[in-house]
């Protein structure tokens, strides 16, 4: 399934959801991480249920000196909310997500286009 572009007139709301992991989560070795990742948390598999409904950007930030190490922005229509808070939810459940210490979630709309 192929992700739907961002800027999408009838994605009316939008979430950029900033997200920092513990120390313990970068002292594992990128081999571990990906297994926790794709393996236990099945991050990619669940994140594609909810394609194309669900447009989304991730920005990797950890690396520049960022407070948070990823910036996730997401974009879908209002009949697909129900959709992005179960992704949410999800993905919040995972082991993966254990090593999260830090999250802003926040909650944009934008008016249609007239």
């Amino acid at each position: 399934m192929k992700q739907a572009p961002l800027g999408r007139s009838e994605a009316t709301l939008a979430a950029l959801i900033p997200i920092r992991k513990t120390a313990a989560w970068w002292n594992l070795t990128q081999e571990e991480r990906r297994y926790i990742f794709e393996q236990k948390s099945h991050h990619i598999t669940e994140g594609i249920r909810y394609l194309p409904s669900v447009a989304r950007q991730l920005y990797h930030s950890r690396d520049i000196g960022e407070p948070f190490d990823f910036l996730t922005w997401f974009e879908y229509a209002p009949q697909h909310s129900e959709a992005f808070e179960e992704l949410v939810r999800t993905l919040r459940k995972t082991e993966e997500w254990r090593h999260v210490d830090r999250e802003i979630d926040i909650r944009l709309v934008r008016e249609p286009e007239s």
